[in-house]
Order: C-alpha cells, then structure tokens, then sequence
C-alpha cells in the first residue's frame, strides 16, 4: 500500500492528499514529524529519485539551522540518510512511497503521471 508521509498544517501535503481522494487512491497516512520514514524507505526514495538533495526540505527552519546547505555535500549518505530517520522535518513533503510510487513534494504533473 502507498504511505504517504504528511504534516497535518502543510498546505502542500493537503494538496496531495486531496489529490488522491479525488481519484480514489487508497493510502496510509504517517505524521512525518512524530515517525519519520525509516532509514530503508529513505534508501528507497534515493534509489528511485536519484539525488540525496531531493529528500530534504530545503527551504525548513531545521535545515537552515543545521546549516545544511553548506554541510550536505560533504556528508555520506549514510550520515545524511540517518539525519533525515530521525527528523522528520527535513524531509521533503509530502514523501510518498509504494511498490509503483515514489515521489518527493508536490507536483501535480508528476503525481498525474504516477497514478494514470
């Protein structure tokens, strides 16, 4: 089943899940924050969408205080996977895993092509 990874306040994440129901897609909704996604999902998500970048948040708070803009890329993946399974707000959201789907954020064009 798809698990879609969700802040209840993120209007991005209310889009997507909206989206959704209006097509009828059955889903497990997670709160990010409480449970990140596990270090396994997040390995996941970077095999199939291919940039470590494209899993952070890069425009929160937390990534900003952690300076990661200029720590990422000296980080291993692994250092940078274990950063995101224990703070869920650095994960980019919504954060939509499944046995067909994988997709980081919003964008209705790509969300479009995955469930047509």
């Amino acid at each position: 089943m798809l698990r879609v990874y969700e802040y209840e306040k993120c209007s991005t994440c209310r889009k997507a899940l909206k989206f959704l129901d209006a097509r009828g897609v059955r889903y497990e909704r997670v709160p990010i924050v409480e449970r990140p996604p596990k270090p396994a999902e997040l390995k996941e998500m970077l095999r199939r969408v291919g940039e470590l970048r494209r899993l952070f948040n890069t425009s929160g708070e937390l990534y900003r205080e952690l300076k990661l803009s200029e720590r990422l890329p000296r980080l291993s993946e692994a250092e940078a996977l274990d950063l995101l399974a224990r703070h869920g707000k650095l994960v980019k959201r919504p954060f939509a895993l499944g046995p067909r789907v994988a997709l980081v954020g919003f964008d209705e064009a790509e969300w479009k092509a995955a469930f047509t």
